[in-house]
This record gives C-alpha cells, sequence and structure tokens, in this order.
C-alpha cells in the first residue's frame, strides 16, 4: 500500500477526515448488506490519517467483537492490510529523518539500505538494511509528522474516547485518570529510544529461553526515531492459523508463555498483540517485536495477579475471589458478582484447562464487559467501581491477545505451560 497524500497534522484536517469516514462508514452499511464498500473506504482514509486512526483500523481487523458481527467479514478483509501495510511515507523523507536522527549519511551508517519498507504500521515503517559488520538490521523510522498529527488525535477528547470505546467496549471508562494513562502509552510510542530500552528488558527476560526469540537493538543506530534490531524472520499470522493443528498449538503455548511469563515475572507486558507483531518459526518458536506499548505493573498488582493465576490453576474459586476483589478494589453491591462472575470468565482458559479459545467466546467475553457497565452506567449507589489506575491496556491486551489465540484454533493446556515459569513468581 503506498500513499502520496500528506499526512493531515492539524487537529481540525484530521478531525474533518475523520468525520467525513464515520458518515460514510455509517450511510453505506446502511445500503450495503456485508459493508464491503464501507470497510474499504474507512480502511484507506484510516490508513492515510496514520496515527490513532490506523491503530483503531489495525484492532477492526483481529479483535473479535469490535465491529458489529454482520459487517466483521468485509472490515477484516479491508483492514487487515492495516496490520503490517498502512501507508508508506516517501524514502526521501525517510533517509533524511534517519541521517538527522543518527548524525550521519545513510552510506556511512549502512553498508546496505533498501528503500522500499518491508512493513508500514500507524506510527513508523520498517527498513531492511546491512551493518557494515555484514549483520542484517531491521530499522524502524517514524514517519516524517506522525509527532504533530499523533499529538492533534490525543488532544482530542472525543477521539480518545471513541478509540477507548474500540478498544475495551464501552464509554463508562472515559475517567480522566483513563484518558491520562491513554494518552501516556501512546506518547511514549513515540520515543524509540525509550522502547529501546523496553526491548532490551525483554530480552534479558527471555534470555535463554528455547522459543522465545527477541531480535537484539543495534547500540550506535538508534534515536528519539530511529530503532535498529537484528534481522528477524518468519511466516507471518495467516500462515501460522493454516498450519497443522499441532504447530499452532506449539505457537499457542509459546505466546501464552510470554505474555504471562513477562506479565507474572517481569511485571511488564506488551499492550500492542496485533498480528504483525509475530514471526512465527518452527518448533513452536515465535520471533516477537514491536515493544512500543508497554505497561509496568507494580509489584503490589504483581503479586496479586499471580494470586488470581494460582487459584484457577487449583480451581479455587473462593480463593480467585478474594484475589479479585482486591485486585479491582471491589467494595460489594449488585455490581461486585457481577464483575466477579466477568473475571472468571476471562480465566477459563485456566479453569477448564486444557482449553481450545474460540473466537465466539472472545466475542462473548467483550460483549459481558459492554452490558456489565451499560448496566452500572446511572452512577446509582450499586456498588461500581472504575478501573483501577493502569488496568485499561491489561482490556487492550486480554481481547486482542485472545483473538489471536482464537484464530490459531488449538487445545492447550495452559497450566501446564504456566506451571515452568510460575514458581519465578511467588
Amino acid at each position: 500500500m503506498s500513499d502520496d497524500t500528506p499526512l493531515p497534522r492539524s487537529r481540525l484536517g484530521r478531525l474533518a477526515r475523520l468525520a467525513r469516514v464515520s458518515a460514510r462508514s455509517g450511510t453505506q452499511m446502511l445500503l450495503d448488506r456485508d459493508g464491503d464498500g464501507a470497510a474499504k473506504k474507512a480502511a484507506d482514509a484510516l490508513g492515510q490519517l496514520r496515527g490513532l486512526a490506523t491503530k483503531v483500523g489495525q484492532m477492526a481487523s483481529y479483535v473479535d467483537g469490535v465491529v458489529p458481527e454482520q459487517h466483521r467479514g468485509a472490515y477484516e478483509k479491508w483492514m487487515k492490510g492495516l496490520q503490517s501495510a498502512a501507508p508508506r511515507s516517501s524514502p526521501a523523507e525517510i533517509r533524511a529523518l534517519v541521517e538527522d536522527q543518527l548524525g550521519e549519511p545513510i552510506d556511512r551508517l549502512f553498508a546496505e539500505w533498501t528503500d522500499a519498507p518491508v512493513a508500514s504500521a500507524s506510527i513508523g515503517q520498517v527498513h531492511r538494511a546491512r551493518l557494515p559488520d555484514g549483520r542484517a538490521v531491521a530499522v524502524k523510522v517514524q514517519h516524517p509528522g506522525i509527532i504533530a498529527a499523533m499529538n492533534s488525535d490525543l488532544r482530542n477528547a472525543g477521539l480518545v474516547e471513541g478509540t477507548l470505546a474500540r478498544m475495551a467496549g464501552m464509554r463508562k471508562f472515559n475517567s480522566r485518570e483513563v484518558l491520562d494513562e491513554i494518552r501516556a502509552r501512546f506518547r511514549e510510542e513515540l520515543d524509540y529510544a525509550l522502547e529501546a530500552r523496553r526491548q532490551h528488558a525483554f530480552a534479558v527476560l527471555f534470555d535463554g529461553d528455547p522459543r522465545v526469540r527477541i531480535p537484539a537493538v543495534i547500540d550506535g543506530r538508534c534515536a528519539e526515531r530511529v530503532l535498529t534490531t537484528t534481522w528477524a524472520e518468519g511466516v507471518d499470522f495467516d500462515a501460522a492459523c493454516a498450519a497443522p493443528e499441532p504447530e499452532r498449538a506449539d505457537w499457542c503455548r509459546t505466546l501464552w508463555r510470554f505474555v504471562y511469563k513477562s506479565n507474572l515475572v517481569g511485571g511488564l507486558f506488551n499492550a500492542d498483540p496485533h498480528p504483525g507483531n509475530y514471526f512465527f518459526q518452527p518448533d513452536g518458536r515465535v520471533v516477537f517485536v514491536d515493544f512500543g506499548c508497554v505497561q509496568p505493573l507494580s509489584e503490589e498488582r504483581r503479586r496479586r495477579a499471580t494470586a488470581l493465576h494460582l487459584a484457577a490453576h487449583a480451581r479455587d474459586h473462593d480463593a480467585f475471589h478474594a484475589a479479585a476483589r482486591a485486585m479491582l478494589h471491589l467494595r460489594g453491591g449488585p455490581y461486585e458478582p457481577r464483575a466477579l462472575a466477568y473475571l472468571e470468565a476471562c480465566f477459563r482458559p485456566l479453569f477448564e484447562s486444557p482449553h481450545r479459545m474460540t473466537r465466539s467466546f472472545v466475542v462473548e467475553l467483550v460483549e459481558s464487559m459492554k452490558s456489565l457497565i451499560l448496566d452500572f452506567r446511572k452512577g446509582d449507589d450499586d456498588g461500581y467501581v472504575p478501573l483501577p489506575d493502569g488496568m485499561f491496556f491489561i482490556n487492550r491486551l486480554q481481547f486482542g491477545f485472545y483473538s489471536l489465540i482464537a484464530r490459531l484454533d488449538a487445545e492447550v493446556d495452559y497450566v501446564a505451560v504456566e506451571k515452568q515459569f510460575l514458581p519465578e513468581s511467588v
């Protein structure tokens, strides 16, 4: 996918385009039974806007329950291109930015440089290059103008709230604290120097793991807007989903291990689980890329999360509910049993392990959360409590990650997977 249209940077310009996307999509879905035309136009427009708008399109392409069921097929088809092929920035702009950030000409920084990007996403695009010592590397470079565009989006409370509604499935979580959390995480994605440090932290955590592969960061070739790592290869997510079930099950085990060891042992989680962030290799190996949206867990929250997992392993519902009350700061009333039931449903892959994740199960979770919030949205004395600070992106991870596991469609003993690393978290 290419794009010669200038990236809109002003708040008003981006709002105008987003308004046109919304109006056209809504009208066409009423007239077009499968929504195909509306989905194609929405994908094109969101891709051209990049930034937060493209993130919405990416989520619509793979998170079950985001798009209405009758239009899901059409939207997945057209939004899928945004997973790793959002519109590209020009070679001249990219070269100029790399040289400005790293302080030397391209031909001195790299022995080889490929102008055509191998992937393009909401914030940056990736180029293949070779270092003077012969190592193949991936160079992620931000789209010129993306900082101004993202800042325009993040200053627009309505757009952030709309993104929140699509990512979490509700609007009642739109407290000032949650909106500030979203803005903070997305602004961090613009800092590739921070991402380099986080990627290194994940690499240390999984050093020596035979199946979790994290490309090494190349010191001296990174800056605030440029990130260089060792080159990684593997089949893409669609190819992985088409593989025989034993291979899919191995990859599910690796994905589960990466997510929950990161959370429960490392106190970190990568909250952007879209399919373009994984390369699948033989023998269950998975290469993980993109550590821009990472949220640290406090030690207290990490311990409480560990207690939830251990209780689910033991199928101890009383212990699980006690840990959940502490985690979510529940205070009784009609809201509490509904919240506990919802969280217990989220842990069904452990309570019922071995488990086969299904897309209908993920949709059920998303719909359950929507109804939970809608049923208690009036603010009566019903025991409702907002999400604790730092919890919003856990829901983004939950829905997105489960949607990917469901598409791999394999039965896995997830308790056995966690028992391999959970003793390290206690």
